[in-house]
This record gives C-alpha cells, sequence and structure tokens, in this order.
C-alpha cells in the first residue's frame, strides 16, 4: 500500500486518538492535528495529491516560508507530518515511511528578552485587589515568574499539588510527561494563601481545580493567556505572553547565583542548552556583574 492511495483526511482521528491514548498534552494534539490540516489544504488549494513524500512536504514547508510562516511555525508543521507518516508506516497503512531523515527547518537563535524587577513589581502591583481576580492573578504572576512553570502546567494543578506549609508545588505532568516539585518563596506561599482564603466562596470551592474563574467559571489556558495579557496591558508591558515569565524565572534564578542544575530542575529541562535559549538576552549583564565580584582588574 502506498500514501497516495490512502486518504490521509480520513486517517488524521484515527492519528489524534493514539497520541491522546500515549497521554499527549492537548496543545500537543492540538498542534500536530493543525500542521497535517494545513498540509491537507495545502495541496488542495494548490492541486497537488496529499501524498506524504519528501518532495511535496518540502514544497509546502517552502511556501509556508516564502508565505510568511515564521522557521518555528513551519518546523511545527514539517515535525507534525513526519510524526504521522511514522504512526501510519507503524499501522501498515503506508509501506514505509517516505519521511524518515527527512531533515528539519533550520531555526534562527532567537534572543528573548525577560521582565526587568521594575516590570515584574509592576506586573504585581496591577494585580492588587481584595477580590478573587485580584488575589488569583497576584499569584498566578507570583508563582510563574519564580517557579517558571508553563502556563499548560500552570492550568493543570490541583488543590492537593499545593503545599503551603512546606513552600512546595508538585507539576504532575510538565512538558514529555515529566512531573517535578517546585520551591515556593514566603512571598508567593502569603499570595496563594490570600487567594484560596477568597476561593473558599467559589461555587467550585469543592472541585479539585486550583485556579478558578470569576462568575463561578472555571479556569483555563484561554483565560490565563487574557487575564496575563490584561494585567500586563495595566503594567504598560509591551509585547507581553506567558512564556516570558518563564524567560523572567530563568534569568532571575542565575542573576541571584542560583546553580545551572538546579535551574535546569526546577524549570523541567532535561538538556543544557535550554538555558542558553532561554537567558541569553541577559548574559553579558551576567557576565558583567560576575567580573566586578571576581576584581580581577584589581591588581
Amino acid at each position: 500500500m502506498v500514501s497516495a492511495h490512502i486518504d490521509l483526511a480520513a486517517l488524521l482521528p484515527s492519528w489524534l486518538l493514539a497520541l491522546k491514548a500515549e497521554r499527549k498534552s492537548t496543545w500537543t494534539v492540538k498542534s500536530y492535528g493543525d500542521g497535517v490540516r494545513a498540509f491537507l489544504r495545502w495541496c488542495a488549494a494548490n492541486q497537488t495529491d496529499p501524498v506524504l513524500d519528501r518532495s511535496t512536504v518540502q514544497a509546502f514547508i517552502i511556501a509556508a516560508l516564502d508565505g510568511g510562516s515564521a522557521p518555528a511555525t513551519a518546523l511545527a508543521k514539517q515535525f507534525a507530518l513526519r510524526r504521522f507518516s511514522a504512526w501510519l508506516a507503524d499501522e501498515d497503512e503506508i509501506d514505509r515511511d517516505e519521511l524518515l531523515g527527512l531533515k528539519p527547518v533550520k531555526l534562527d537563535v532567537k534572543v528573548t528578552d525577560s521582565l526587568t524587577d521594575d516590570q515584574l513589581k509592576a506586573l504585581i502591583r496591577a494585580c492588587q485587589g481584595r477580590e478573587l481576580r485580584e488575589r488569583r492573578d497576584e499569584a498566578i504572576v507570583r508563582f510563574m515568574a519564580e517557579t517558571g512553570a508553563r502556563a499548560g502546567e500552570v492550568i493543570g494543578i490541583t488543590v492537593d499539588d499545593v503545599d503551603l506549609t512546606r513552600g512546595l508545588a508538585t507539576v504532575r505532568r510538565g512538558k514529555g510527561g515529566r512531573g517535578r516539585v517546585v520551591p515556593l518563596s514566603a512571598q508567593t506561599c502569603r499570595a496563594i494563601d490570600r487567594y484560596l482564603r477568597v476561593r473558599r466562596g467559589h461555587r467550585l470551592a469543592d472541585t479539585p481545580v486550583f485556579w478558578l474563574g470569576v462568575d463561578g467559571k472555571s479556569f483555563g489556558y484561554d483565560a490565563l493567556r487574557k487575564t496575563l495579557a490584561y494585567r500586563a496591558e495595566l503594567a504598560d508591558i509591551k509585547n507581553f505572553h506567558p512564556h516570558l515569565l518563564r524567560h523572567t524565572a530563568a534569568t532571575r534564578w542565575l542573576a541571584a547565583g542560583g546553580s545551572e542544575g538546579g535551574l535546569m530542575a526546577v524549570a523541567g529541562w532535561k538538556r543544557r542548552d535550554m538555558i542558553d535559549r532561554y537567558t541569553a538576552a541577559t548574559a553579558s549583564e551576567r557576565a558583567a556583574a560576575e567580573a566586578r565580584g571576581l576584581g580581577l582588574g584589581d591588581l
């Protein structure tokens, strides 16, 4: 059987179901599905047979890049197609995986800024208030800026995962299904405690979901993104996105003299190069501060 003779669109739901069975995150399943659907739309628009071979996939990726897609976006689409092709081969829907060994899209090394201390303080001040929404938002900002937890990890935390007495929170399922324990400062614990006391009056207070929305609603990823964007606007922080808090946490950890090994454990990284990617923007500042402390010019 060859891929030209199979209906990729009809098999896509089966693959997504398999991904869910593998406990892939909701975001990962959506990203993979979006990549394949984008490929199928492109094939239809260009009257191209939707075949998962190198020439067709490469043409699709080139068209995406020429159309203005960022290299990271193109890479995500290519990766989705490679994973889909591998699954089709494993399931004997195609004779062989034609995309095996296909070189990934080359990414530019981007320097991503982090929030300054003044910006972070302004973001926290923008959350001040006594209502559930304000208490929750300050707790979230402090939690993310201290632990570097990903947005999806923050949303997934349950009531039983937070131990304020010990100053610890457990991330049950991080990226790749890896869990970890993250430390919480006294200030963050205080902010969370204030939120929990107001949370008691919520109609969903008896549910295990930790973060709750206003008006009796739940609180998911989209709500988190909009909430943080709103607070950033109040704090006059431009070009804000939730992942910026992860960069900020990593930068502040190293600037305070924290070890790279400790940062990797708290942030949930397995590879050392992730530290460079997240903290490249402030590497020169840290080096200058370290040099002044070393006093090498004191001869």
